[in-house]
C-alpha cells in the first residue's frame, strides 16, 4: 500500500499543468499588480498579517483560488474549500461546526472558502451571516459574478469585495516561460520550443486567463512530437492551431460578460464606430449570442440614437430583424451586419429619447389633470351640450394644415419636451417647430391680457 505522500505525488502527476503550476507562495503569483504592488490593499493586508473577510470578484483564471490558499496559508489558517454549487445549508453547518472544533483543539483560525459564492441562495448566505459577524470564521469567496446582484446587503457589508482583472500579455508571457521552464511540476521535462507567433496566438486565446493558457499549452506541447534528432518539440503558429481548433470564447449568457458585450456594442453604436461595431457584434455571434437578441438592440440604437435624425435607420433595424428571422444563420447574420454599420454611420440624435423622459417626469406628476374641453371627444350630443369638442379648431381648414392651438392641459400651456437636434432629417424640421412654437406663445400670452 502507497503512503499518503506517495499518493499526493500521484495525483499532483495526474492533475492539469494549471493545477500543478499553481504559485506555492506569494512571490511567485504573477498579475494583480492593482492589487500586489507596494501599498496597495492586498500588500497592505500581507504586510500586516491580517486580513478581513473578502470577496474576490474577476474573470476565470485570475488568481483567486490561488490567492485565497495563499491568505490561509501566511496566515497560518485551517483552510476549508467548498463549491457553492454543491454546498447546501447542512454542509456549510458542517462547516462552521469544524471550525469551532478547530479553534477549541489547535487554537487555529477557520477559513471558509466558497466558490462561485454568487450561487448561495439567500438561506445558505443567512446561515453564514452571523458567523462571519462574529468572527466565528473567516469567509473567502470568489465568483466571476458581480457580487452586488447576488451577495444579500447584510453579508456584502461584512466583506471587503476585491475586483482582480484579467492578466495582461506580458503576465501571461511569464507564466507560460515559467511553465516551460519548469522540470518538477511543469513541461521541463518535455523539452519545447515555440515561436514568438506562436506564443502570441496562445496568449491572445488564452483572453487574460491563466487556467486557459497553461491547459492549452500543456495540450499544445504534449501532442506535438519531439524532433527525432534532438528531442525538442518545435512549435509554430500552425502547430498550436492544429491542437486548439478553435479559440475558447468566455461567454455567460446571462451573466457579466453578456452585459458587458452587448454595452459595448450599444455604445459602440452610439459613438459612430462602424468597426467596433462589427467587432462586438462579432464577438457576441462566435461566443453564441441569441442573434435576435441583437437584433432586438439594434432596433433600440436605432430608436434611442438615431432617432429622426435618420427615421430610416428604424426601418433598417426592423428590416435585419425579420431578415434574420427569414434566413437564420449564418446568411441572416450579414442583415445584422448592415444595420450595424448603418446605425453607426447614420447621423444621431436622443432628441426624442429625451423630450419623452420629461414627458413622462411632468405625465407622473399631472396625472388627474383635465382633458382641456375642446380636445375631449364629443360622441353624444348630451356630450357637445357640455363643450366637449366646442371651439376646436380642425388643423385641414387652414393654411398649411396647422392653426395656432391649444392641446396641453391647463396651467401648462407652455411646457416644451422635444428639442429638435440639428442633424440629418430632423435638422430640417428645426426652425418651423420652433416659427410655430412662437406663434402659439405669443397668442397664448395675447389671451392672458
Amino acid at each position: 500500500m502507497r503512503n499518503r505522500k506517495e499518493v499526493d505525488i500521484a495525483l499532483d502527476n495526474r492533475a492539469p499543468l494549471a493545477e500543478k503550476m499553481r504559485p506555492r507562495s506569494i512571490d511567485e503569483f504573477v498579475g494583480q499588480r492593482h492589487l500586489l504592488s507596494s501599498g496597495k490593499v492586498l500588500w497592505r493586508y500581507f504586510r500586516r498579517g491580517e486580513f478581513p473577510s473578502m470577496i474576490f470578484w474577476g474573470p476565470p483564471g485570475t488568481g483567486k483560488t490561488t490567492l485565497a490558499r495563499l491568505i490561509v496559508d501566511y496566515c497560518n489558517g485551517y483552510f476549508m474549500s467548498y463549491s457553492a454549487v454543491t454546498a447546501g445549508v447542512p454542509e456549510i453547518r458542517e462547516a462552521l461546526s469544524e471550525a469551532q472544533r478547530v479553534w477549541q483543539k489547535k487554537s487555529q483560525k477557520a477559513w471558509l472558502f466558497l466558490d462561485e459564492i454568487h450561487r448561495l441562495n439567500k438561506a445558505q448566505q443567512d446561515v453564514l451571516l452571523p458567523h462571519v459577524e462574529s468572527g466565528t470564521i473567516r469567509l473567502i469567496g470568489a465568483t466571476t459574478e458581480n457580487p452586488s446582484f447576488a451577495i444579500i446587503h447584510p453579508l456584502l457589508s461584512r466583506v471587503h469585495v476585491i475586483l482582480l482583472e484579467p492578466l495582461t500579455r506580458d503576465e501571461l508571457k511569464v507564466i507560460l516561460n515559467r511553465a516551460l521552464k519548469d522540470e518538477e511540476r511543469g513541461l521541463g521535462r518535455y523539452p519545447a520550443k515555440l515561436t514568438d507567433e506562436a506564443v502570441e496566438l496562445l496568449v491572445a486565446w488564452s483572453g487574460g486567463d491563466a487556467r486557459r493558457l497553461l491547459n492549452a499549452l500543456e495540450s499544445v506541447v504534449m501532442t506535438t512530437p519531439p524532433d527525432p534528432e534532438d528531442g525538442v518539440r518545435y512549435i509554430d503558429v500552425e502547430g498550436v492551431k492544429d491542437a486548439m481548433q478553435r479559440p475558447a470564447f468566455r461567454y455567460d449568457k446571462g451573466g457579466d460578460q453578456h452585459y458587458d458585450l452587448i454595452s459595448a456594442f450599444h455604445k459602440s453604436l452610439r459613438g459612430s464606430d462602424p468597426d467596433a461595431a462589427l467587432y462586438w457584434l462579432a464577438r457576441m455571434l462566435e461566443s453564441g449570442e441569441d442573434p435576435l437578441y441583437i437584433a432586438r438592440r439594434l432596433v433600440q440604437a436605432a430608436c434611442e440614437d438615431v432617432s429622426l435624425a435618420d427615421p430610416f435607420a428604424i426601418v433598417e433595424a426592423i428590416s435585419a430583424l425579420h431578415a434574420y428571422q427569414f434566413m437564420g444563420s449564418p446568411e441572416g447574420e450579414l442583415a445584422l451586419a448592415q444595420a450595424a454599420v448603418y446605425i453607426a454611420i447614420a447621423p444621431k440624435s436622443n432628441s426624442v429619447y429625451t423630450a419623452l423622459k420629461k414627458a413622462r417626469a411632468l405625465a407622473t406628476q399631472t396625472g388627474t389633470v383635465p382633458v382641456p374641453l375642446h380636445l375631449r371627444n364629443a360622441p353624444t350630443d348630451f356630450m357637445k351640450k357640455l363643450g366637449f369638442g366646442a371651439e376646436y379648431k380642425y388643423p385641414h381648414d387652414f393654411p398649411g394644415n396647422w392653426v395656432v392651438q391649444n392641446y396641453m392641459p391647463e396651467g401648462y400651456e407652455n411646457a416644451v419636451f422635444y428639442e429638435p437636434g440639428t442633424r440629418g432629417w430632423e435638422g430640417k424640421w428645426r426652425k418651423l417647430v420652433h416659427e410655430r412654437r412662437g406663434k402659439t406663445k405669443k397668442v397664448a400670452k395675447q389671451n392672458e391680457r
